[in-house]
């Protein structure tokens, strides 16, 4: 049986001997031409005078378009069609397009790009949340507001009440291969090469760009040098513009970003300010809240709406609140426009009740994890009676037992109370605890810190449609298996994983299984590989497309032995029925010269999704995947510098597909995470320039940065769900256990101090914010 088993990477002996192929290493047709963007040099202008005089007059330069060169602007945008691919009259951001150079070579057309001459008149910028409170600068006509039960009378009314007001960072993505598209003109259309999460949001833009049926173009990606969520709509621009002059031209174009421009032409992150008011009782359990999110979104809509959607879906985390109140404001700015990043706005939600629940600990005085403790939900497995954390039935009169989310969802699964307990004692944390309280005593400039933090992520995309896969399998009649599919592999193991679940189903071992790349003319209306919904959906799609080829073999088998299908058995690359046995090779010859199609399609769509978007209620999420981590941390209370000694990670991934892989994705996803909080500052100037626009200036974390100590295991238990093979989705879960870092730096913080002042640790918790945090404790000390 191949699922389940911890096998490599599909591509692992490619990516380590470097002859993996990506797009940049595609050879091309000859005379291919290459396409850079002149981008603004303000952040919001009328343009008064473009002179590409020089531009055109560059050596191998073949053309220059601008707006004016364009009858019909194309748009890039993945929602409201506000992002033309050049700037019509006005620039709302400083890396905006402005005018497209085709030249002979990459480095002719990023030279020329560099000698256009743009004027400006221009006009004040909005660059903060506040700037654009203030205009009323906003995506929607007003604040979006869940709520249930009564929060302010619920905090008025609280023995104890804390509120404080949050700025959390946004994050680059810095993908290895940075964003890059390829366009080769076709007699009857045009193919396109992307590194794209979403190829069929490319079929989309570009068909519309050129006026073609989707059927006339033809979308492929093989493979992503990463991705996280910035190739989901941030590579339409790439392929649109190569698009567009290849139609132009009649010859292949291509396009890829050099960092810096990737950097400063892309959007990121959202950063936000989260405010929030807390009452609560004397041990520690919320009983009222209110958030208040300031989202910083850019110059364009993008994906910002469900993202700041899903911060609000993720507000409560693992707790139940049983009185609360989230406004969210979705702010326009003269900045890049931000977009999809690994979790989705659920990392910005989760921090900010992970800042409360820090908070509250902190002004009872009590250890952080047994408040947190107090306000989880009742675990799925709890024999009735009520919560430590609520009541047996809820305000909005729910079921007896179940306890629900701040958006009505019943919290059927939850595992929090056992899995923390198991990583309480597996990490050894409160023998830690107290072993770093006698440290800190005794040392006075390095401070220690720790801290757990959980996580609750819901699985599904919130906007119900994308919920669904299609998958293409063909049976070769000497055997052998093709297996194409939706998803795209951006070095997840996404492919290897499909394969051995459509191994599995044929009883064969998974090198039997052919992986192609993704491609629109097999498998059409993909959904974009985000969501962490990849193998759900594939993997399920894939799954019913095999299952249709093998009940089709199985039905001609049992019809010649005179037996039933179901006692045919597929298994150890074997077929056998009643005393007969065949290869799976042998069976395949057989069937196809008996005439039975051995090709199917398969499609899978979610069940049990229900969503209302403006009430804020319903079933937004198939399930939830869970997770918990203990961080340590050594701060330098002089300088502010820091580092993790030991993380411990549990996480939840169902009966795993492939536990080397799951594994490999938690620990890239807790490092990923623990970089946005801690190294990851974004820095704009007054003038809205982007100051941190590479590697010099943008500190991801590095191999020097992990964890000394690095422990990470599996709650194996199956997935409640019938999802695929009983797992659960491994993607942006675990990117939420970075969290305890966090907060661990902010225990550490707070050792500096008598413990009468919150440190009130910001977000990146660089070197500069630990010692300003430091600082603040140390003022009445």
């Amino acid at each position: 049986m191949s699922l389940g088993k911890p096998l490599p990477h599909d591509s692992a002996p490619l990516h380590v001997t470097g002859q993996a192929r990506y797009l940049d290493d595609v050879p091309l047709p000859a005379g291919t031409l290459h396409l850079a963007f002149g981008l603004s040099t303000v952040a919001h202008g009328t343009i008064t005078a473009l002179d590409l005089s020089a531009v055109r007059a560059a050596p191998g330069v073949v053309a220059v378009l601008s707006a004016d060169d364009l009858p019909e602007m194309p748009d890039c945008s993945p929602s409201v069609h506000d992002e033309p691919l050049l700037a019509v009259g006005r620039v709302h951001y400083v890396g905006q397009p402005v005018f497209l150079v085709v030249a002979t070579s990459h480095l002719a057309a990023r030279k020329a790009a560099r000698l256009g001459k743009v004027s400006y008149a221009e006009l004040p910028a909005l660059l903060t949340v506040e700037d654009a409170l203030a205009a009323n600068s906003r995506f929607e006509q007003g604040p979006i507001v869940w709520a249930r039960g009564d929060a302010a009378a619920a905090i008025a009314g609280a023995a104890h009440v804390v509120e404080g007001e949050f700025p959390v960072g946004g994050q680059e993505h810095f993908y290895l291969e940075g964003q890059i598209a390829a366009a080769i003109p076709q007699e009857d259309g045009v193919h396109i090469l992307s590194s794209t999460q979403h190829p069929s949001e490319i079929q989309h833009k570009v068909a519309h760009a050129l006026h073609l049926p989707m059927a006339a173009v033809r979308v492929e990606t093989r493979r992503m040098g990463g991705g996280f969520g910035g190739k989901e709509s941030q590579g339409n621009a790439l392929a649109i513009a190569c698009a567009v002059a290849a139609r132009r031209l009649g010859r292949p174009c291509k396009m890829r970003y050099d960092r810096d421009d990737d950097m400063v032409i892309t959007g990121k992150r959202h950063d936000l300010k989260i405010r929030y008011r807390a009452g609560f009782d004397d041990v520690g359990r919320v009983t009222g809240i209110e958030f208040t999110h300031l989202f910083r979104c850019g110059w364009s809509q993008d994906l910002s709406l469900p993202v700041a959607d899903r911060a609000m879906l993720h507000a409560d985390n693992c707790y139940w609140l049983p009185a609360i109140r989230i406004e969210s404001h979705r702010l326009r700015t003269h900045t890049q426009s931000a977009t999809a990043y690994r979790g989705f706005g659920g990392p910005q939600g989760m921090i900010g009740i992970e800042r409360v629940m820090d908070h509250v600990a902190f002004a009872l005085g009590r250890d952080p994890l047994e408040v947190r403790r107090a306000n989880f939900y009742r675990d799925a497995d709890a024999a009735g009676g009520a919560s430590p954390s609520g009541p047996p039935e809820d305000i909005s009169g729910q079921m007896k037992g179940v306890q629900t989310t701040p958006y009505l969802m019943p919290v059927e699964d939850f595992i929090g109370q056992a899995l923390v307990a198991e990583l309480e004692k597996s990490s050894n944390y409160q023998a830690r605890k107290a072993e770093i309280a006698d440290w800190n005593r005794t040392n006075p400039i390095l401070k220690r810190g720790i801290a757990l933090t959980p996580v609750k992520f819901g699985i599904s995309f919130t906007l119900t449609w994308l919920n669904q896969a299609g998958a293409l399998v063909h049976v070769y009649q000497d055997g052998s298996i093709h297996l194409n599919h939706g998803g795209t592999e951006m070095g997840q193991g996404l492919n290897q994983k499909v394969a051995q679940v459509v191994a599995a189903v044929f009883g064969v071992e998974t090198g039997a299984v052919k992986i192609t790349a993704t491609d629109t003319s097999k498998v059409p209306n993909t959904s974009a590989t985000a969501a962490s919904s990849g193998s759900d959906l594939n993997g399920m799609a894939a799954q019913v497309a095999a299952e249709t080829i093998r009940g089709r073999m199985a039905a001609f088998l049992a019809d010649r032995h005179q037996a039933t299908a179901a006692e045919v058995q597929f298994q150890a690359g074997r077929v056998q029925v009643a005393g007969a046995d065949y290869s799976f090779a042998e069976l395949a010859q057989a069937a196809y010269q008996a005439r039975i199609s051995l090709s199917s399609t398969g499609y899978y769509a979610t069940p049990k999704i229900t969503w209302d978007r403006v009430k804020g209620e319903g079933r937004p999420f198939f399930y939830f995947a869970y997770g918990a981590a203990v961080t340590e941390v050594v701060i330098d209370r002089l300088t502010g510098e820091n580092r993790i000694l030991r993380a411990d990670l549990l996480h939840d991934t169902g009966n795993p597909l492939n536990p080397a892989l799951d594994i490999g994705q938690i620990e890239g996803a807790y490092v990923q995470g623990a970089g946005w909080l801690t190294t990851e500052e974004l820095v704009w100037d007054g003038k809205g320039r982007l100051a941190t626009h590479a590697p010099s200036t943008y500190k991801i974390p590095a191999c020097s940065d992990r964890p000394r100590i690095f422990n990470v295991a599996l709650w194996n238990r199956p997935n409640r769900e019938e999802a695929v093979g009983r797992s659960k989705a491994v993607g942006e879960p675990p990117f939420m256990l970075g969290i305890s870092a966090f907060y661990a730096l902010s225990d550490a913080v707070a050792a500096c101090g008598d413990g009468t002042i919150y440190p009130d640790l910001r977000a990146p918790a660089t070197a500069e914010a630990v010692l300003a945090a430091v600082r603040r404790v140390e003022r009445d000390v």
